[in-house]
């Protein structure tokens, strides 16, 4: 069995220098992970037109979806949408319905629709419209790539909407197994683990506490009993080796 797969590109030099935390590939990661979408990869690239292209087409061929987040704003190194449009050969033009959602949006406001402001109705060629419920201005979406906001507050509302256009696949089983001893003490029975289920992935993740400390197992996969059958054999190894393990959750 193999779900459909994606990648997340967020386009910021304000990302990289630290100014910004990232708050977008773990919210995506998680939404894309309930529609049964294998994440394969999140990529956190500069405001830089030609390593834009070089991702964008990278990712595009590689997955079935690409997710990207920055740079579609009105200022000079908002620059995502026409080295999107670059990486697939597509002019960019003025989109009609964008500008006549942003004039609707700054109607009866303060706040002045100027030529800056209306850059973000620069839209690739052929590309469709993603809706942007917060404020107005739109992403797109241009072959299998998806260019939505920075702000997580907008870019949550615009993939919510694409949501329900995305083919998904099966939603994976994830179970716990609580071992109470460290990783280097069930290494061995974890690579015996992986080794037998090959379509089960084994992650060991180390946790400590005042007085005591274990390792959490993590067993995912497509196949429901194949993961709970991988669990079970976990646990007896680990009990036979002379250590607690509490049954998966």
């Amino acid at each position: 069995m193999a779900n459909p797969t994606a990648a997340i590109c967020v386009i910021g030099d304000e990302i990289l220098s630290g100014r910004t935390k990232d708050k977008n590939i773990g919210w995506i990661a998680e939404q894309l992970c309930g529609l049964g979408i294998q994440l394969t990869e999140a990529r956190v690239i500069a405001d830089e037109k030609k390593t834009i292209i070089r991702h964008i087409r990278e990712l595009s061929d590689a997955n079935d979806y690409v997710f990207t987040s920055g740079g579609i704003g009105p200022t000079h190194d908002d620059i995502t949408t026409e080295s999107v449009a670059a990486a697939f050969d597509v002019d960019v033009e003025r989109n009609q319905e964008a500008m006549r959602r942003l004039e609707q949006h700054y109607k009866g406001t303060e706040i002045v629709l100027n030529e800056v402001r209306k850059k973000m109705a620069d839209i690739p060629a052929s590309a469709t419209l993603i809706d942007n419920p917060v404020s107005a201005a739109p992403g797109f979406q241009l072959k299998n790539v998806y260019v939505m906001a920075g702000v997580p507050s907008i870019m949550q509302s615009m993939f919510e909407g694409i949501a329900v256009t995305l083919q998904g696949g099966t939603i994976p089983t994830r179970l716990t197994v609580q071992c109470a001893t460290g990783e280097g003490n069930v290494a061995q029975i974890l690579e015996q683990i992986s080794d037998h289920y090959e379509s089960v992935s084994v992650g060991s993740y180390p946790w400590f506490k005042p007085g005591l400390f274990g390792t959490a197992v993590v067993l995912t996969s497509l196949d429901e009993d194949l993961a709970a059958k991988a669990a079970r054999e976990l646990c007896e190894l680990v009990r036979q080796a002379g250590f607690a393990a509490e049954d998966a959750v």
